[in-house]
């Protein structure tokens, strides 16, 4: 009798010839698609980062708030319609330690005549520039100035000057000409009297947005 041939492939010692053969490793889709460990770790990593940088972010914007804007409420009609009568905003209270008091700028300074009150109008002249209203209309340094935030219910159309602006002051006017206690009744402002700059309105909804010179122009 012949001997029954050798089986080319054995199993491996102490398996079953039903084990699966190494060189036919199993279907991928038998294979468990639950996560492990190490992605439960990262998940929570990742969750602990975002979490970090959001308080920090968070932090840095509280302390920009605080240190660099200052919120305000302001009071009366003189700068209507730019603002309204109890109308929240902030003013940069830093913005004039790096650059220059420009003309058309909405500004808060301490009341010349009582330095516990604050005021908040609309830079006219600068130093050394000389300011005259002729009937309503502005004039700086002999040339007529278009003010398009002033609407012809606002205007004031009596003459005013001219006034020389002396160094280191401006000429602050409110865009309400006819209900404005402005420069024209107490003088120009000394610079170090000027502690900020409007820049963005807050409140109520509808005035919600930027108070820079840009914009208020176009209003």
């Amino acid at each position: 009798m012949r001997k029954p041939e050798e089986n080319l492939n054995p199993p491996p010692a102490g398996g079953s010839p039903d084990a699966p053969n190494p060189a036919f490793p199993s279907s991928p889709f038998r294979e468990s698609s639950q996560p492990g460990p190490d992605s439960h770790h990262l998940l929570r990593h990742e969750i602990r980062v975002w979490t970090r940088d959001l308080l920090i972010a968070i932090g840095l914007a509280l302390v920009i708030i605080v240190f660099l804007y200052q919120p305000v409420k302001v009071e009366g009609t003189s700068m209507a319609p730019l603002l309204s009568d109890q109308e929240r905003i902030f003013i940069n209270k830093f913005v004039y330690r790096f650059e220059a008091i420009h003309r058309g700028d909405v500004v808060v300074f301490w009341y010349p005549l009582d330095r516990s009150k604050s005021f908040i109008k609309r830079v006219i002249g600068l130093p050394g520039d000389t300011v005259e209203l002729r009937h309503g209309m502005l004039y700086v340094n002999g040339k007529l100035v278009p003010e398009p935030y002033v609407p012809p219910q606002y205007a004031d159309v009596t003459d005013f000057g001219p006034v020389r602006i002396p160094r280191g002051s401006y000429f602050v006017m409110g865009d309400h000409r006819i209900s404005s206690n402005d420069s024209r009744v107490f003088g120009p402002v000394a610079g170090q009297y000027i502690y900020g700059r409007a820049v963005f309105a807050y409140w109520p909804v509808d005035h919600f947005g930027s108070l820079s010179t840009a914009e208020a122009n176009e209003k």
